[in-house]
């Protein structure tokens, strides 16, 4: 099972759970977390979701062996839903997104935050944006969300450096709301999801939409952007160089 699902008082918890591939996303996992987070948009009994990962990592991003399949593989065969489908996914959810961030973030690990409504760091935690490392463009509306919620120079040093920020720095920069020891972080992370959850829903929904209507198109717009720069990228020397390194790596 790729993503574990629990409910606790009107908390619906989405756990990615393959952590023999570091909750690395392939495509079984963004149809199973697109399906998951439209479920629990639709539950009248859900008010909180919360989004974590099992094991040592939240998450490591898009399955690179799977990118090198897309790339190489003719008879590659895409999710029902897949990336696209989680973003808007994510975009559309329309009840308070919490994360908590257990280890490991890069690439979609780290710009999925751009989504969330608060975001919890464990204090060992770290996020990297390895686009440049890889010779591709920024994905998930990360190149809107990420200056909006961090500042231009911090967004730009996440996105263009591909270096680590560590947990301090996460919060210092605005991407993390707050830093909690690792034992503690699910604590924490569901003790604030559960005073959210205890407001009417129909207010947190109505908070919400008022604060994503506004910017829903340049999202929407950012995501076109990225995706037409990434399809232009996909196969080109520098990405193909670096997904034969990480193939060698894995070898």
């Amino acid at each position: 099972m790729t993503l574990q699902i629990s409910d606790r008082n009107k908390v619906r918890t989405l756990t990615l759970n393959r952590p023999e591939a570091l909750n690395a996303f392939n495509e079984a996992l963004y149809d199973a977390t697109t399906v998951a987070v439209r479920a629990a948009d639709a539950d009248p009994e859900v008010a909180v979701v919360l989004l974590t990962g099992e094991g040592r990592a939240f998450s490591a991003g898009n399955d690179l062996l799977e990118m090198q399949a897309r790339i190489t593989d003719e008879g590659f065969e895409p999710g029902e839903h897949g990336f696209p489908g989680l973003m808007k996914a994510l975009l559309d959810l329309r009840k308070p997104l919490i994360c908590a961030v257990n280890g490991l973030a890069i690439g979609i690990g780290t710009t999925i935050l751009g989504y969330a409504d608060l975001v919890f760091m464990a204090d060992t935690a770290r996020l990297k944006c390895p686009f440049t490392s890889l010779g591709v463009a920024p994905e998930a509306g990360s190149s809107y969300l990420l200056p909006q919620l961090m500042g231009r120079q911090n967004a730009a040093w996440l996105l263009m450096s591909s270096e680590w920020i560590d947990a301090a720095a996460a919060q210092r920069m605005g991407i993390a709301w707050q830093v909690c020891p690792a034992d503690e972080l699910l604590a924490q992370a569901r003790e604030h999801a559960e005073l959210l959850a205890s407001r009417p829903v129909s207010s947190l929904m109505a908070v919400k939409h008022t604060m994503v209507e506004p910017i829903r198109a340049d999202v929407e717009a950012a995501i076109a952007r990225e995706y037409d720069q990434f399809a232009e990228l996909l196969g080109s020397m520098a990405n193909a160089e670096a997904l034969a390194e990480f193939r060698g790596r894995k070898k």
